[in-house]
């Protein structure tokens, strides 16, 4: 059952439908099965009112494509009713595993055909949904962010199309910038942090750390993540440090700037575990740049852990890190596209989202605040306590 159950009290917004497009399918089934059991197992009081219609069913999936025509073409098609439904639809906008056909060519979807396709399934419902929430957990083009010149603003341009279009909330997880929101002032944005399921996989795939500031410290790679790299050092009560990218700014290669080198400010690392916390791995040429910075100030153990982990340009500069002794473990979630191969290294750590995910849509869809869920400084804190009290009887 839920931890939290006081949005029980309240009655539903409407009757809860979840829509996962093909790219997040997965997903979306493990949210769903995590629905189906809570609820099958509640009971409430004004269980047989008219509010309470399709409240425990054996299935909050509803049935929804988006085929392609020869050309290229798409369209959306929602096959159930959805009137008066309070709907989620969940879009993974990073996986590059889908193909269609192109003229009979084979074409692998980009984010902007998964956007598109999102936006097909919206137009589909008609407006007749009580209300339309999306789930995004990588924000589509949230790193482009913010203009630094004459250039397109991608993110912020999506967010207003998509509430336009008639969508109540946004729930995403680690925007890259999560004041890109100030783009929609009166609707519902949720950029969720991950910070307590990083801890307790953690915490389950290692069984001898020692969660103190003689024995750990938590990194940021740059001063981009400074926040999240504060807020998870704050709640174990470690140090921290940081590394400043240094660039030239003189050559753009591959659309960004060269980094010259990771200069580090923070205390001594040396016989310490080090976490370094960032919001994605995307080529993982930085992280494994900066887990050798630390390796060559005698950290101990180097742990990885990532909102995003992309890895754009394959596994095998992260096979020779870990063999290399430069990485020890890396944490990704299962909030983007996952190939089969990532799942067997014997250095890497799966974050399971989908029950934290289905929470969510159980407490929203009751209408109720999530801000419990939202802020899991307790949580961390007993779930540190019981590690310790396992471990080391303390």
């Amino acid at each position: 059952m839920p931890r939290d159950e006081r949005h029980t009290e309240t009655i539903p917004k409407g009757t809860l439908g979840i829509i996962p497009l093909q790219s997040c399918k997965e997903l979306g089934d493990k949210v769903n099965r995590y629905l189906v059991d809570w609820r099958e197992q509640r009971d409430h009081e004004s269980e047989s009112t008219l509010a309470f219609s399709g409240y425990k069913r054996d299935s909050y999936i509803v049935s929804a494509s988006t085929p392609r025509f020869g050309s290229g073409e798409g369209k959306g098609v929602v096959n159930d009713s959805v009137r008066g439904y309070d709907l989620y639809i969940m879009v993974d906008v990073c996986n590059y595993s889908l193909e269609y056909s192109l003229c009979g060519f084979k074409n692998r979807m980009s984010p902007d055909d998964h956007y598109a396709d999102l936006k097909r399934v919206i137009q589909a419902a008609g407006g007749k949904a009580r209300r339309i929430s999306v789930i995004m957990p990588f924000l589509y083009e949230s790193r482009q962010h913010k203009r630094t010149g004459r250039e397109s603003l991608d993110c912020a341009f999506m967010l207003k199309e998509l509430t336009d279009m008639g969508v109540d909330n946004i729930i995403t997880f680690d925007a890259h910038d999560p004041r890109v929101q100030n783009a929609i002032p009166l609707k519902g944005f949720e950029s969720v942090s991950c910070t307590y399921q990083f801890i307790k996989y953690l915490l389950l795939g290692v069984d001898d750390l020692h969660i103190d500031s003689d024995h750990m410290m938590v990194i940021s790679p740059d001063e981009g993540g400074m926040g999240r790299a504060v807020y998870f050092a704050n709640v174990l009560g470690l140090d921290m440090g940081m590394f400043y990218k240094r660039r030239d700014y003189t050559k753009i290669v591959n659309g960004r700037n060269p980094i010259v080198a990771h200069e580090f400010l923070g205390t001594n690392v040396e016989g310490k575990d080090v976490i370094i916390i960032d919001d994605m791995i995307s080529s993982g040429e930085s992280m494994i740049d900066v887990a050798a910075e630390l390796k060559r100030r005698k950290a101990n153990r180097v742990f990885c852990a990532t909102t995003f982990g992309l890895f754009t340009n394959g596994l095998k500069k992260f096979d020779e890190a870990y063999e290399n002794g430069i990485i020890d473990k890396v944490l990704t979630t299962n909030l983007v596209y996952q190939p089969a191969e990532l799942l067997t290294k014997p250095w890497y750590i799966n974050v399971d989202m989908s029950k934290y995910i289905a929470l969510l849509v159980d407490t929203l869809n009751h209408d109720s605040s999530i801000s419990n869920l939202l802020n899991p400084v307790e949580r961390i804190q007993q779930r540190v306590k019981d590690y310790n009290e396992t471990h080391y009887g303390k």
